[in-house]
Formats: structure tokens, C-alpha cells, sequence
């Protein structure tokens, strides 16, 4: 479905404002279909047409993410093993869709670590992520097991 990036027609007192040709949309302001680049077993690229003659080329389905420590400043490819978080829409995450802000977990020769990505896959056809901190969550899930197994004692 086609987005539209236009002003709104209400002034901020609420009042109606009325445009001097009497046309509320244009071509300029059609905005393009949301990209959702996907964890896959291959990289598969779409190329469309931009404004002003150019290409853009959008990630569909990702299986590598080139991750830059930010201590060393060393960039490496590494694999996308899942889709950990994504503040964007938390349905995302269990859809494996890839966004900008999206925590993910990645392998190379062996070692795990987690990421964050910080490039737009749908829209520059790359997924740039930076090392990023474990997350909470997943140093709290032995204690959670640990919680969940003691039997509570019971009330009479």
C-alpha cells in the first residue's frame, strides 16, 4: 500500500486550510513500499527506480551483516545467526525482519556476539551493524530457570 507524505489539511487552531489550485495530493509526495528485509539463506537484492534518473537497490533477504568493533575499528562480515530485538515493532522479531536499531545475533569462526544495525537494509541494500553489549534479558534466563523451578511455598 502506498504511503503519502503530505501536510495536513487543519491549520493548528483546527480550522480547514484550503490550497490555492484546489489539489491535495501530488506525485512528489508518494512515498515507496516498506522493504522488509528478511533473515534468509541467501542475499537477494531488488533494484527500483528512484527520483532524478537513479537506482536504489533494496536488501530483501539478508544472511550476512558487515560488523565493525568500534574498539579496534575493525570491519568483518559475519553471518546473521537470529533476529535477537527490534524496537521497531517487537512482531518483527519473530518474523526475522531486519531494521535500523535491530539487535542481532552474529557468528564468526565460531564465536557468537551480539549487534546492532545501524544502516537501513531496505533502503541502501547492506546490513552495517556495531558490536553491541549482551543484552539484559539473556543474562537473566538461568535465574529465571533457577525462579521458575523452586516450588513456591503453598498457602492454606
Amino acid at each position: 500500500m502506498t504511503q503519502w507524505h503530505e501536510k495536513s489539511d487543519r491549520k493548528e487552531t483546527g480550522g480547514i486550510l484550503r490550497t490555492k489550485d484546489g489539489v491535495t495530493k501530488r506525485l512528489s509526495q508518494k512515498g515507496g513500499e516498506f522493504t522488509a528485509t528478511t533473515l534468509s539463506t541467501s542475499n537477494e537484492k531488488k533494484s527500483v527506480r528512484g527520483m532524478g534518473n537513479t537506482t536504489k537497490v533494496k536488501l530483501t533477504k539478508a544472511l550476512n551483516a558487515s560488523v565493525t568493533d568500534q574498539k579496534t575499528g575493525k570491519t568483518t562480515p559475519m553471518k546473521i545467526v537470529w533476529v535477537h530485538e527490534n524496537p521497531a515493532n517487537r512482531l518483527y522479531v519473530r518474523r526475522n525482519i531486519i531494521t535500523k536499531g535491530t539487535l542481532i545475533e552474529v557468528e564468526a569462526n565460531g564465536n557468537k556476539a551480539f549487534a546492532r544495525v545501524t544502516s537501513r537494509p531496505g533502503q541502501t541494500g547492506t546490513v552495517t551493524a556495531t558490536l553491541a553489549n549482551a543484552p539484559a534479558d539473556t543474562k537473566k534466563t538461568s535465574a529465571r530457570a533457577t525462579k521458575t523451578s523452586k516450588a513456591s511455598p503453598k498457602k492454606e
